[in-house]
């Protein structure tokens, strides 16, 4: 009955107040994304699509948006500094035609261009308007679980000639990229002949003690 006591437990009730809180928490993949090669093609204005990954509690910001240009297609490539696990997305837009209205999303295909976008994406939601970023789009997480390059395809709107996008919420885990592996190798490999050496003094060692 330990578990069932934990979940009624006086804690329960402090949690409530930190919902908002740890919601907030839980769409820090943006603090993961390698700012110096995120890039969003077609952007009206130059780094504006940077703008849209922000915390959560600032998703209602309307001074910062991007908005695409030629077109109503937008494409994200967004590195990030490790292994995400991907569990879902929020895009939040106008109430009105500017909104986009799919998503396209790629995994670990860094430098995207508009061509590459002809290739069959991980997944592809239909989006509603979502003029106060509530709606959340779960990702099929087995095919998210290890990212290190996201691409979000935006390639049509609910008929504007413009797609504007205020805020991309990235829910998920983040891991550390496992740089020190090529050294952990490395090492092992020079390693090799001291561990012969030893296995020969071995049975020495055991002769003495």
């Amino acid at each position: 009955g330990s578990a069932m006591a934990h979940g009624h437990g006086p804690g329960r009730c402090r949690c409530c107040g930190e919902e908002a809180a740890e919601r907030g928490a839980a769409w820090g993949l943006y603090l993961r994304i390698d700012r110096q090669r995120l890039q969003c093609l077609n952007e009206r204005r130059e780094g504006s699509g940077a703008t849209v990954f922000r915390p959560w509690e600032e998703r209602r910001d309307r001074s910062q948006f991007v908005e695409s240009d030629d077109d109503e297609e937008l494409l994200f490539n967004i590195p990030f500094t490790g292994s995400v696990k991907l569990k879902g997305v929020i895009v939040m837009g106008e109430e009105d035609g500017t909104h986009p209205a799919e998503m396209r999303l790629f995994r670990n295909i860094p430098h995207m261009s508009f061509d590459d976008t002809a290739k069959e994406p991980e997944q592809t939601f239909s989006l509603s308007r979502d003029p106060l970023g509530e709606l959340e789009y779960p990702t099929k997480i087995a095919r998210f679980s290890n990212v290190y390059h996201l691409s979000m395809h935006f390639p049509k709107n609910f008929g504007a000639e413009t797609t504007k996008i205020f805020y991309i919420g990235l829910k998920g885990e983040w891991t550390e990229a496992h740089r020190h592996e090529v050294t952990i190798c490395n090492y092992e490999a020079s390693a090799n002949p001291a561990d012969h050496k030893l296995e020969q003094i071995t049975p020495q060692t055991h002769f003495i003690s």
